[in-house]
């Protein structure tokens, strides 16, 4: 123990390694505090939506239940969806940064919807919010190339290289050394993590998953410092080389993959998705209304028994145009999820690849925050949906009337 007290205190007389723990030490606390204000912020705003909601549906329920009208209670009536952050969010925010977390939606067409609120960007997404993930994956390992750039070109330049090596158990030595330089970023790291994994209520397989996943990373740039200084050159070189290393594997190989697969795997905006439903809905206006209603009914035989419509305005109508719109881009929004999917996919073989990539595809698949966990939500939604056309449509194509108490027997998401 005595060795490697005197080998932290001849590593703490370096006033540049001191600096640097302490920085990483204070941007990753930083990092993690910011995560945790953000997902705090994330489940107040979940948690608001219930009161505003009851708020809304006490003043429509007025006005319903003087006209008793199903449909009009199905056009005004919003139903909040959410989509609650896991306990390990907080260390990857991932698309949550970057796509809807609440979505209120009405029981009239859904995909315009749900895709109006998509302004994910994969490029302008790509660096990420400053998190736990993005302080690992983009300042840890010039922190690694800082403390380990020099480790034994130091020495030699300090003339001291030649008695090191005389020493009996030399290789112990620099094993030595490189493992306290290691154990004290790692410490740097996960220290302010597991503290907030503790107050997020992470589990502890997760909560160790991500420690060892970070140790990993930084035996990468560990190793990759140490193939470096086998080239013999001076410190200087051997920084500057690391750094053009992490800039090249970080920053430039990640982004112009990213330009490749986009490039190869064209996905449309979902606001295109939501513009072909929105003017597949407005042509129902210009078409006649038997050609609506026969077009509903083949795909929802269990309404075909409804009565016939009126000469005047009905709202079954109007929500069977709005389902057909629906329709229409079904196979639309197959393939943009499929795209979006191969898209993913493709990322994470990268991954295989770029550790950099690696570890932040999987930092976001534990805390939940990936497109897979987004396109999951996107599920709930239409799931919650369907059950709520079902819900308004026993009243409009039975023509039951619909009042105050009726809003309390709605499904709940």
């Amino acid at each position: 123990m005595a060795i490697w007290m005197h080998e932290l205190r001849l590593l703490l007389r370096s006033r540049m390694a001191a600096i640097a723990l302490v920085l990483l030490a204070v941007l990753s606390t930083a990092a993690v505090a910011a995560g945790m204000i953000e997902m705090a912020r994330q489940r107040a705003a979940i948690d608001a939506v219930s009161a505003a909601q009851a708020e809304d549906v006490g003043a429509i329920a007025s006005y319903i239940d003087r006209e008793k009208d199903a449909g009009s209670a199905a056009y005004y009536t919003f139903h909040p969806t959410w989509d609650t952050p896991a306990p390990l969010a907080f260390a990857a925010i991932g698309m949550r940064d970057v796509a809807p977390y609440i979505l209120r939606v009405r029981a009239l067409g859904l995909e315009a919807q749900i895709y109006d609120g998509d302004t994910f960007n994969p490029e302008l997404a790509l660096p990420g919010r400053f998190d736990f993930a993005f302080v690992l994956v983009f300042l840890a390992p010039l922190f690694a190339i800082a403390l380990f750039h020099d480790l034994k070109s130091g020495e030699r330049e300090a003339g001291r290289a030649r008695m090191l090596s005389a020493l009996p158990n030399a290789g112990r030595l620099w094993l030595r050394r490189g493992l306290l330089r290691f154990a004290l970023l790692l410490a740097a790291l996960a220290v302010p993590f597991v503290v907030g994994a503790l107050l997020s209520g992470v589990a502890a397989g997760p909560m160790l998953l991500v420690v060892a996943v970070a140790g990993a990373y930084l035996l990468f740039w560990i190793g990759l410092a140490g193939l470096v200084s086998r080239l013999g050159h001076g410190s200087t070189a051997n920084a500057a080389t690391l750094a053009a290393l992490w800039l090249v594997l970080v920053l430039v190989i990640p982004t112009l993959a990213n330009v490749v697969i986009n490039r190869a795997i064209p996905v449309d905006e979902g606001a295109k998705i939501a513009l072909a439903q929105r003017e597949n809905v407005h042509h129902a206006w210009e078409i006649p209304r038997e050609e609506t209603m026969r077009r509903f009914y083949a795909r929802n035989p269990e309404w075909a028994n409804s009565s016939p419509l009126p000469d005047g305005f009905h709202y079954k109508w109007y929500f069977a145009f709005h389902q057909n719109g629906d329709d229409s881009v079904a196979g639309r929004v197959k393939v943009y999820r499929e795209r979006l999917e191969r898209r993913a996919g493709a990322a994470d073989a990268l991954g295989w690849l770029l550790p950099s990539v690696g570890v932040q595809a999987l930092l976001t698949r534990l805390a939940h925050t990936d497109l897979a966990a987004q396109l999951a939500y996107q599920d709930r939604i239409r799931a919650f949906h369907h059950r709520l056309r079902a819900f308004y449509y026993n009243y409009m194509f039975r023509d039951r009337s619909f009042g105050k108490a009726d809003f309390a027997k709605a499904p709940r998401y």
